[in-house]
């Protein structure tokens, strides 16, 4: 009888500790399950932008489209994952990301210090800045030093503004309320440079035909990346190896020279 009770005993321990191993299990999974690496969609890179800004990122026949969409799309599919884009308005896009709608940003995004305390930014996908465009038979103007007594056409009230104002005198600066508009002079002859973003004078070269071309090195450099939440180092590791991936093998070349005939990421 005394023995029977000693094996009852036992054999109460066991279920106890039975139990409470599988507790201590789903205490440890429940942790887990609010891990920062963890995707906002199973099996899913989901990635934002407002899909309002051709030819980087824009609806085509209800669907997203452009550069931004194919950099996600291609780097989603190195990861493993479906790509999963989807649309935010710019003034509210990094709460989003710091809300979890979505696991990254890859919308042409410019990694600044005053967005960098928000949240955290992988290498850039592509450089642009303040670009000289001069028209494409001009052969007097080779860079910046070239732009002295030269007519310079820029955005009214915009940095690039007093940029051209110290390459040439303020007279010869003349403002202009859009860039294509000044890029559409430039073509015509009635300027003899524009200092824009060099994103925004290419696609215009592009998409309208325009019969100018890009000179000298940018005169500062934007470095536009994928931003993630603070601290998803894992995340960021991840996209830098797929982005990198997509350098060395050609690929990043192939869908930059679609979108705009250019490598995007060369200086």
């Amino acid at each position: 009888m005394k023995k029977f009770s000693i094996f009852l005993v036992a054999a109460m321990l066991l279920v106890l500790s039975a139990c409470g191993t599988q507790k201590s299990n789903q205490g440890e999974k429940e942790t887990t399950s609010g891990s920062e690496n963890e995707l906002v969609k199973e099996g899913s890179l989901t990635f934002a932008m407002t899909g309002q800004y051709p030819p980087l990122n824009f609806k085509k026949d209800g669907k997203l489209a452009g550069f931004d969409v194919e950099i996600g799309t291609e780097i989603a599919k190195r990861m493993g994952l479906e790509a999963n884009p989807v649309t935010n308005p710019w003034e509210t896009i990094i709460q989003g990301l710091k809300a979890n709608k979505y696991d990254a940003i890859i919308g042409s995004m410019t990694a600044t210090p005053e967005r960098d305390k928000q949240i955290d930014f992988t290498e850039p996908y592509y450089l642009s800045g303040a670009q000289i465009f001069v028209a494409e038979n001009n052969t007097d103007i080779q860079s910046k030093e070239d732009l002295k007594g030269k007519t310079i056409g820029v955005i009214q009230a915009s940095t690039w503004k007093s940029i051209a104002e110290t390459l040439t005198s303020p007279n010869n600066v003349k403002g202009y309320p859009v860039d294509v508009n000044a890029l559409q002079d430039l073509a015509l002859g009635r300027l003899d440079a524009v200092i824009t973003d060099k994103i925004v004078g290419v696609s215009a070269k592009n998409e309208k035909g325009l019969k100018i071309k890009p000179i000298g090195d940018l005169l500062n450099e934007d470095r536009v990346s994928i931003g993630i939440t603070e601290g998803n180092k894992d995340l960021a590791n991840k996209i830098n190896d797929a982005l990198q991936s997509m350098i060395d093998d050609g690929t990043y070349e192939k869908i930059s020279m679609k979108w705009f005939n250019t490598n995007i990421m060369e200086r």
